[in-house]
C-alpha cells in the first residue's frame, strides 16, 4: 500500500517538472516555482492534455529506468577505454576550436507583444499575451512574473493571471515590422544572424571613419514633453556607458551636432527641442549597439543581442541581459570554458525537458557536470548525442552560417479547436498548401516532399510524407499530394471520425544540410564569399 502511494507521488512530482514552469526564459527568474506549478497542475488535471502528458512522463520513466540499467552493467575497464576514446575526441575538437569569428545573435523583445504594445499604448503596463485561449505565442515581461510564456495555452495563462489580456495574433502587421527590422539590418541582409571576422585589418579601417559617419541623430518626436525626452536621453546615455567592457576600445559620443539646432515645429503649440545624436565606437560591440540603436528608432521595439565566438554561444549570450541589452563572450578559451562552467544544459537549444531529465538522472545539471561525466555519456547515449554533449562541455558550437544557401524546406502549421469533418479537414489542408505554394513562389524555390504532420484531439501525432519524381510548386500540384496523404488518415481511423487539433503541411525544398564536426570532418567556417552576409560592411 505504501508503495503504491510513494509510486503515485513520485509520479506527481515527475509530471508537475515535466507541465511545470520552466524559468531558464527570460523575464522568469525569481518566480514561485511551486505556487505557479500547483496552479498548472490544478487547471489541467482530468483534461486529455494532462492524460497525455501522463502517458509521455511514463514512457520517460521507462527510458531513464532502461538507461539506469545499463549503466549498472558497465565495468571499469569499459569506463577506462571510453575516457580514452573521449579524451582522443576532445583533443580534436580542442585543436579545431575556432575563435576567429565573432558571431551576433539579434533577438527582438517580446516581439508579437511589444508591436501590439507599441500599436496600443493602454497595453503597455498591463500583463498582455499573444495568441488564443488554445495557445499562446509569446508574452509581454509583465505577464512573465505570473508564469505565463509562449507555448502556453491560455486557458491555463488565465488561472495563473487572472486579469490577463489575450491579443490575437495579427501576422500582416508582424511581417511589416519584421521587413522594417531587416532595413535596419540591410548591411547584413540577415535577420537574426550575423556575422563579422574581427581581423585587424578590418578594425583599421572603421577607426578610420570621421564622427560623422558614425553619428546618428534621434527621434524623440514633437510630442514629447520636456520631462519625457531628458528621460529618454538619460536612458540613452546608460544603455551606451552601462558596460566598461562595451567600450574600452573606443566610447560612444551622445552629443549634439556641433551647435544644438532646433526641431522646426510648424505648429506653435509643439515643443522646439535641439537635436541630439550619437556617435558609435570602432568595435564589433559599438557596431552591435549601432545595430540596436537603429532598430530601436525604426520601430520604436527593443532587441537584445548576444556576441560569441559561435553560434550556440551566441544565442545563449542573447538572453542573458534581456530586455534591452547585449552581453558579450571574449574570442578566448578561458572566457569560453568560465561562461560555460556554471551555465544549467537546458539553457542550450536542443536540450529540452526530456533530455535534461535523463541528464538530471545521472546527477548532470550544468554544463561542467557534462564534462566530467562525458565517458559515462558515451557509453549510454547514441554518439550523435554524446558528441554534442561533448561539444556544449567544451563551448564549441557552429562557426558556419548557412543562411545564404538554398531554404531546405517551408512549413504552414494550425493549431484549432476540434475539426472532425473530412470535408473541413480537406478544406484547411488546400488553405495550407496555397500557403506554402504563395511562400514557394516568392521564394522562387520548388519542392519533391510534401509531408502533412496531424495531432489528433488526444494530443497522438502522426506524420505522413511522400517524394515525387518532379518538383511541385502550385497549389494544385502540392494539394494533390497533401491531400491523398491525409485520406489515408482518415481511412485509418474509419469507422471512428479522424478528429484533429492541429494541422502541419511541409514541403521540402533541399535535403543536404550541416551536421556537427565529428571525429572524420574539420570544422565548418564562416566563407564570406558574399559581404552582405557578414558585418564586413561595417568595418570596410
Amino acid at each position: 500500500m505504501d508503495s503504491t502511494k510513494e509510486t503515485s507521488n513520485t509520479y506527481k512530482e515527475d509530471l508537475l517538472l515535466r507541465m511545470g514552469l520552466n524559468d531558464n526564459k527570460a523575464g522568469m527568474e525569481g518566480l514561485d516555482k511551486e505556487k505557479i506549478n500547483k496552479i498548472i497542475m490544478g487547471a489541467t488535471k482530468g483534461s486529455r492534455f494532462y492524460g497525455n502528458e501522463l502517458k509521455k512522463e511514463k514512457q520517460v520513466n521507462q527510458r531513464i529506468e532502461n538507461m539506469m540499467q545499463q549503466k549498472a552493467r558497465i565495468t571499469s575497464q569499459q569506463l577506462r577505454e571510453a575516457q580514452l576514446q573521449v579524451d582522443r575526441f576532445a583533443m580534436e575538437l580542442e585543436h579545431c576550436r575556432d575563435l576567429s569569428n565573432t558571431i551576433v545573435h539579434v533577438d527582438m523583445d517580446a516581439f508579437y507583444a511589444a508591436v501590439e504594445m507599441r500599436d496600443n499604448p493602454e497595453l503597455k503596463d498591463k500583463p498582455i499575451a499573444v495568441g488564443s485561449m488554445s495557445m499562446l505565442s509569446t508574452s509581454n515581461y509583465h505577464a512573465r512574473r505570473f508564469g505565463v510564456r509562449a507555448a502556453m495555452p491560455g486557458f491555463i495563462a488565465k488561472r495563473l493571471c487572472p486579469h490577463l489580456i489575450i491579443v490575437p495574433l495579427n501576422f500582416d502587421k508582424y511581417r511589416v515590422v519584421s521587413k522594417q527590422v531587416g532595413i535596419c539590418l540591410a548591411p547584413t541582409s540577415i535577420c537574426s544572424w550575423v556575422s563579422c571576422r574581427i581581423r585587424s585589418q578590418l578594425q583599421m579601417p572603421r577607426q578610420d571613419w570621421p564622427e560623422e559617419r558614425r553619428r546618428y541623430f534621434i527621434k524623440t518626436g514633437n510630442s514629447k514633453t520636456t520631462s519625457e525626452l531628458t528621460t529618454y536621453l538619460t536612458s540613452i546615455e546608460y544603455e551606451l556607458s552601462a558596460s566598461p567592457l562595451l567600450f574600452e576600445d573606443s566610447p560612444p559620443d551622445l552629443q549634439p551636432p556641433g551647435n544644438p539646432s532646433q526641431v522646426n515645429c510648424k505648429e506653435q503649440n509643439k515643443l522646439q527641442i535641439p537635436q541630439k545624436s550619437v556617435v558609435f565606437g570602432t568595435s564589433a560591440e559599438e557596431v552591435v549597439k549601432e545595430i540596436r540603436f537603429r532598430i530601436e528608432q525604426k520601430t520604436t521595439l527593443t532587441a537584445s543581442a548576444g556576441i560569441a565566438p559561435n553560434t550556440m554561444l551566441a544565442k545563449v549570450c542573447s538572453d542573458k541581459n534581456k530586455p534591452n541589452g547585449q552581453y558579450q563572450i571574449l574570442p578566448s578559451r578561458q572566457a569560453v570554458m568560465e561562461f560555460i562552467k556554471d551555465l544549467p544544459i537546458r539553457k542550450i537549444s536542443g536540450i529540452g525537458k526530456v533530455t535534461e531529465k535523463m541528464l538530471k538522472a545521472l546527477g548532470i545539471i550544468t554544463c561542467a557536470e557534462l564534462y566530467q561525466q562525458r565517458a559515462l555519456l558515451s557509453l549510454l547515449f547514441s554518439e550523435t548525442s554524446w558528441h554534442y554533449f561533448l561539444h556544449i562541455s567544451l563551448g564549441l558550437g557552429s562557426t558556419h552560417l548557412a543562411r545564404d544557401g538554398e531554404r531546405k524546406s517551408m512549413s504552414v502549421e494550425r493549431t484549432f479547436n476540434e475539426i472532425n469533418k473530412a470535408e473541413d479537414q480537406y478544406s484547411l489542408c488546400q488553405e495550407l498548401c496555397s500557403e506554402i505554394a504563395q511562400d514557394l513562389q516568392k521564394e522562387g524555390l520548388k519542392g519533391r516532399t510534401v509531408t502533412v504532420k496531424l495531432k489528433n484531439v488526444n494530443f497522438e501525432v502522426k506524420t505522413r510524407a511522400s517524394t515525387v519524381s518532379s518538383v511541385v510548386s502550385t497549389e494544385e500540384e502540392i494539394f494533390a499530394i497533401a491531400k491523398e496523404l491525409l485520406r489515408t488518415e482518415i481511412d485509418a481511423a474509419s469507422p471512428y471520425p479522424l478528429r484533429l487539433r492541429l494541422m502541419v503541411q511541409k514541403t521540402v525544398t533541399k535535403t543536404k544540410r550541416p551536421g556537427l564536426m565529428t571525429k572524420h570532418s574539420t570544422s565548418k567556417k564562416i566563407k564570406p564569399n558574399n559581404p552582405r552576409h557578414t558585418l564586413d560592411t561595417f568595418f570596410k
